[in-house]
């Protein structure tokens, strides 16, 4: 096994960070691994906010929902899908940008922001640096938007908590192999597999919280699924000219 695959098996989220600083080309190799992870037909519908300013940390840090890391830590990082150099392309052919009034932008912004965020955290991991993602970007997306001057076809999509970690937390369970990875075709999953993760996931909590937490996965997920939990995205993506009527 070479070391970038132990990095990518040895991954955890990171919640207590240090104050110490980044350095400058760690930060550069971070930010150009995201440039060069795939995107599609080469758009390079990717950009990338870097916040350092302590003032805007804590006002972000509150936006997505007090999450106090974000303004702890020296970075953190705005992932958005941008079509607005796109629709300068267009323009420039004498074109119009149609593909913003389908569902397919929103696809391809947030495939090619996952797979620019997911280089930047396996760079990072592998100078040791800890990350978390932070989806809680779009619980405010409108003050987010305002916030970072953001046009008219950019839209923040996803956070990244970057710095030196204070914590080792054990990695959580994933669910075994065979419930993720479909040969040929794909196959439901059955309710004593769904049982036994659900154990699995509890004991870990129950361990880790010393006891305060006992809860499973299925009852974890639901609990968050059972609403739209954050309610303002279609209308901050449609203010941003993401009209998705196709």
């Amino acid at each position: 096994m070479n070391e970038t695959v132990k990095s990518l098996l040895n991954h955890r989220s990171i919640r207590k960070y240090s104050s110490r600083d980044i350095e400058e080309k760690e930060l550069n190799y971070i930010l150009e691994a995201a440039q060069w992870a795939p995107s599609s037909i080469h758009g390079q519908g990717v950009s990338i906010i870097v916040v350092k300013d302590k003032e805007n940390k804590d006002k972000l840090a509150h936006l997505v929902g007090d999450q106090g890391y974000v303004a702890e830590a020296p970075v953190f990082l705005i992932y958005c899908m941008d079509f607005n150099r796109a629709a300068k392309a267009c323009e420039k052919n004498g074109l119009e940008i149609k593909i913003i009034t389908s569902e397919e932008a929103n696809l391809v912004g947030a495939v090619d922001v996952g797979l620019a965020m997911g280089n930047s955290i396996v760079a990072a991991e592998s100078m040791g640096l800890g990350t978390v993602p932070i989806g809680g970007i779009r619980k405010n997306p409108m003050d987010v938007i305002e916030m970072l001057n953001l046009p008219k076809y950019v839209y923040p999509i996803c956070g990244l908590v970057v710095g030196y970690p204070e914590e080792n937390p054990d990695q959580k369970p994933r669910m075994p192999k065979e419930l993720v990875v479909h040969n040929e075709k794909y196959k439901e999953i059955k309710k004593e597999q769904l049982d036994s993760y659900d154990d699995l996931i509890s004991d870990y909590l129950k361990e880790r919280t010393g006891g305060a937490d006992k809860s499973q996965w299925s009852q974890r997920i639901s609990g968050v699924y059972k609403s739209i939990y954050y309610p303002r995205v279609k209308e901050s993506l449609e203010n941003q000219g993401f009209t998705g009527r196709e």
